[in-house]
């Protein structure tokens, strides 16, 4: 089942740690690419350092103020593109990023986009209720662990925050890369 509008308007956090297990749809015109979400990080609100809307609204990240349920795909390094979800009421700057799938290749957020091929020129502000890129709910419930998020050292406290999640279990290989990510 196709998430609906109210899903992505909880708390962002929440919204991090119940994408995990659902399956994130991507329909373009040669191919419907499927995988099963196993990594996120919440990234919420004005207060959050780590957050893009820390510092107020911009061109760049003018998406990332829309109600829950909008694609928020920015560039990052210059080559990688990254997939993150709007979450909670308009005005309010909160997303989730989708940091892994279970889909060969999908092992960090560049690949995810690389491999689904969701681009920001294509991607950024669609909503995710459509019929272009959605998630589904297809009844898994797998067992979740969290942390700290990677790579927002520069967040200060933020940095601490335990808002990255992940699905229980996955083995050390997967620990061990995504601890390099």
């Amino acid at each position: 089942m196709k998430l609906t509008r109210s899903f992505y308007l909880s708390p962002t956090v929440e919204v991090a740690g119940d994408l995990l297990g659902k399956f994130l749809v991507h329909k373009t015109a040669d191919k419907v690419y499927e995988g099963q979400i196993i990594e996120t990080e919440a990234y919420c609100g004005p207060d959050d350092l780590a957050c893009h809307g820390a510092r107020g609204r911009t061109k760049r990240n003018e998406v990332l103020f829309q109600e829950g349920g909008h694609a928020y795909v920015y560039l990052i390094y210059g080559v990688y593109y990254c997939l993150n979800i709007t979450t909670e009421k308009e005005g309010y700057p909160s997303a989730v990023l989708i940091r892994a799938l279970d889909y060969p290749g999908c092992d960090g957020p560049g690949e995810l986009c690389r491999e689904f091929k969701i681009t920001r020129p294509t991607h950024n502000g669609i909503d995710v209720t459509g019929d272009l890129l959605w998630v589904e709910d297809r009844g898994l419930r797998p067992r979740i662990a969290r942390g700290k998020r990677i790579g927002v050292e520069y967040a200060k406290h933020c940095a601490e925050y335990p808002w990255r999640f992940f699905v229980k279990g996955l083995g050390a290989a997967f620990a061990k890369a995504a601890n390099k990510r």
